[in-house]
């Protein structure tokens, strides 16, 4: 029975792999040909669709040569791909095995794993004199966003009262950041034309353009949340643009960095109570059921905001931009103090109150 999970798990890992890989490798592959090559080798462009793949698992790239640096200042929306291909090979598994196999969370491991071995075994075969992945990350990020699809499908997990608030308390956050950025785009719309204007990409850079810009939606969103919480975010060393400073220096020729902006405003603070209210709503949530769901919630919060703190910022090859995104421990200590003042006013007012009557 072990022998047959493994098989049949093995096999949809390779085919999640080929529904990414084999697109990307066309789209290299037109763009090789029509940019030209200076070796004429073909692995060049195999090599690209690899590290492209590679990047949407949000795995790191050392550049060396005479543009030395590193890449980690990856795309979080470019690992809904991977994720939504493993929860359908997972799902496919699942089918499969007609229910033979009774201990799904065996075979979620089985399959997280093996998944995370083929990622790192691209990770190291991909290397080159110029561009290496951080291919000892590979087995974590494979394994973590493997796992997590597979939670997903087959039959419906069942979460914990203090995993439902944290989750509502995630989505308002990130949904009031989305709003907040679509009105900033549509706001700066003519900028973010012009720029496209001047890259002159092409007809094939304009689709890879556009999805690059897509992709970092997630990134700015978080970076937006930063801001309105008070944090703020770099775009480049030494560069700082929150509701109290505004310090920018050059910054790269991406249409979506149209929406930064132009000054500070102390009026973003505004924000932070809304953060606040948010806590004393989590609180009356939570302390329906029990205190413990309440404290364990804000730290699942605090948790998530720092693995997505952490996801959203990074290095963007040149030491001038070696620092991009949001501060981790800031924006998680930030947040969590202004969700515990809401928690805190929630907690013992009604005490003061009942005990001064």
């Amino acid at each position: 029975m072990l022998q047959r999970v493994l098989a049949v798990s093995f096999a949809q890992v390779l085919r999640t792999v080929a529904i990414l890989l084999l697109p990307l490798a066309f789209i290299s592959l037109i763009a090789w040909a029509t940019a030209g090559s200076a070796t004429g080798n073909t692995s060049d462009p195999m090599r690209a669709a690899i590290w492209l793949w590679l990047g949407a698992h949000h795995i790191p790239f050392f550049l060396n040569g005479t543009a030395a640096g590193y890449l980690s200042y990856l795309p979080i929306g470019a690992m809904l791909l991977p994720f939504f291909a493993l929860r359908s090979g997972f799902g496919r598994a699942l089918s499969k095995l007609h229910g033979d196999f009774h201990n799904i969370a065996s075979v979620r491991s089985i399959f997280a794993a093996q998944y995370a071995l083929v990622v790192t075994l691209l990770a190291v075969a991909s290397r080159s004199p110029s561009v290496s992945s951080q291919w000892y990350l590979a087995p974590i990020f494979g394994f973590v966003i493997a796992y997590l699809a597979s939670l997903t499908a087959g039959s419906r997990l069942r979460i914990s009262q203090a995993v439902s608030y944290a989750t509502r308390v995630l989505a308002i956050l990130l949904g009031a950041s989305f709003i907040f950025l679509a009105i900033a785009i549509f706001m700066n719309i003519s900028t973010f034309k012009n720029i496209s204007i001047v890259l002159q990409p092409g007809f094939f850079g304009s689709i890879l353009l556009f999805a690059l810009n897509l992709f970092y939606l997630p990134n700015l969103a978080v970076s937006t949340l930063a801001y309105f919480t008070g944090t703020g975010f770099a775009v480049g060393t030494g560069t700082l643009v929150s509701p109290f400073t505004h310090r920018l220096g050059e910054i790269p020729a991406l249409p979506i960095l149209a929406v930064l902006p132009t000054s500070s405003s102390k009026w973003a603070l505004i924000a932070v109570a809304l953060v606040i209210a948010l806590g004393a709503l989590m609180a009356g949530w939570a302390l329906s059921s029990s205190t413990q769901a309440l404290i364990q919630s804000l730290i699942l919060v605090a948790i998530s905001i720092s693995a997505l703190s952490y996801l959203a910022s990074g290095s963007l090859m040149t030491d001038a931009m070696s620092a991009v995104g949001v501060s981790i421990w800031k924006m998680a200590l930030s947040l969590t103090v202004e969700l515990g003042i809401g928690i805190a006013a929630m907690v013992f007012i009604p005490q003061i109150r009942l005990r001064s009557r």
